[in-house]
């Protein structure tokens, strides 16, 4: 048995999240083990950097699975593809000795798009929160953001995704908002990179910065809710078709994907390796 690494991409649309769940609800990670067991001939538990909520996308999710594989790592990708619905697939494969996708990583990185249309595009709206005709306050949006960097007691905006843990705090190294115009609409892209998320953290830190950006909150007031670690008075859930983990960081040096996937994963690790 060996251990192999993965990257892997997915739409969530009509999926009930990554983890595994009782039949008949659909999952990536049932998907992904239902491959490995037809080219395998046996039950594989695959293990992940983090779990996304129902219809929340993944550029990066980071998986590990021990099988026998006797041929090479790009037929293992080809052949775990061949069985996957055409909306997972393996971006890249590497052997792993003594890999943990979840333990050994540094940090995860989410990215939330929303659009301002002056009319919904159907052809986007699986990927996009699309507010047709609003204007948002993207100044205050911001000003919003950099209060969550730092490490600091998300309480507000989340609980502990692990049974029986009551560890609110995290740490945040990048959170912002940037802005394009393009053809059909205004789109704003938040960005956030920490050390990991609680459970709807990212959909809630967005759904409260667009109230901000709504003019229905001001910064202070967001400042004080995040201080107030009471996730009661953070109501606004931002929908998950507009998430996507984009990436997942690991130690410069110790993760072969780097340089399988050519991914910004392994640069961005060293660089915040360098930061520590």
């Amino acid at each position: 048995m060996t251990r192999y690494g993965a990257l892997l991409a997915y739409d969530g649309t009509a999926y009930q999240g990554f983890q595994r769940q009782p039949a008949p609800s659909p999952t990536i990670q049932a998907a992904v083990e239902a491959a490995l067991g037809v080219i395998c001939g046996r039950d594989v538990t695959i293990v992940a950097a983090g779990r996304t909520d129902a219809g929340v996308h993944a550029a990066g999710q980071v998986i590990a699975f021990d099988v026998a594989w006797r041929h090479s790592e790009p037929e293992l990708q080809r052949a775990v593809n061949s069985q996957l619905p055409a909306d997972i697939a393996l971006q890249s494969c590497w052997r792993a000795p003594d890999f943990h996708p979840r333990f050994d990583a540094l940090w995860r990185q989410y990215v939330y798009r929303i659009r301002t249309p002056a009319a919904p595009n159907p052809l986007t709206a699986r990927y996009e929160w699309q507010l047709a005709g609003v204007e948002l306050d993207k100044a205050g949006m911001q000003a919003a953001a950099e209060e969550c960097l730092g490490e600091r007691d998300f309480a507000a905006f989340g609980t502990a995704p692990q049974a029986g843990s009551s560890n609110t705090i995290r740490r945040v190294f990048e959170s912002r908002w940037s802005e394009a115009e393009e053809e059909n609409g205004e789109t704003c892209t938040y960005r956030i990179r920490g050390t990991a998320f609680l459970y709807h953290m990212v959909r809630r830190l967005v759904g409260m910065m667009v109230m901000v950006g709504r003019g229905r909150l001001n910064v202070d007031e967001f400042a004080e809710i995040l201080r107030s670690c009471d996730l009661k008075r953070a109501k606004h859930l931002a929908p998950p078709h507009g998430l996507t983990l984009e990436a997942v960081g690991y130690p410069s040096g110790n993760w072969e994907a780097a340089a399988k996937g050519e991914s910004a994963t392994g640069r961005a690790g060293a660089a915040l390796e360098e930061q520590q």
